[in-house]
């Protein structure tokens, strides 16, 4: 590994550790016009995600629960990206989160600027932490659709 991929990984280490110690939006919602639970069995990961949309814009977004440091830091992360922004856009950006977390990206497909979401694309080398990345994103997107059920990464 190159000098430059070293510090790269290091680099995407510390924001992850950040997220996790430090992680933004902690609290709940109580304006909250959406939320969704979710739930990893296999981490033990639980959090609530809270929504606060208003014309078609989520103005809002918070967590709280519990679980390991890249599914904290991950919806650390999702919840700054997605404040401000049009439901519309939220919900491609979770489907490109998701297909950038399992290796699932169609090629073909225009570029995105995933800015501080980059940090989580190494996940996809570890199967299992997938799953502890991507349960705040299935769980936005459940609270963003009005899914009642709670939203599982199995």
């Amino acid at each position: 590994m190159s000098d430059m991929q070293d510090s790269l990984r290091e680099l995407y280490q510390e924001v992850i550790f950040d997220h996790n110690r430090n992680p933004r939006n902690y609290r709940p919602l109580p304006a909250a016009s959406h939320h969704a639970d979710g739930h990893n069995p296999l981490c033990g990961d639980q959090l609530t995600v809270y929504l606060q949309v208003e014309d078609d814009i989520v103005r809002e977004a918070s967590f709280v629960g519990h679980g390991c440091a890249i599914s904290t830091a991950s919806a650390s992360l999702m919840t700054e990206a997605v404040k401000g922004k049009p439901v519309a856009e939220v919900e491609a950006l979770f489907r490109d989160v998701h297909a950038l977390l399992t290796g699932t990206r169609d090629e073909a497909a225009p570029a995105r600027d995933f800015g501080k979401l980059q940090v989580l694309a190494g996940v996809k080398e570890f199967p299992v932490r997938v799953k502890c990345a991507t349960l705040a994103w299935h769980t936005l997107h459940n609270a963003l659709t009005g899914a009642h059920e709670t939203a599982h990464t199995e």
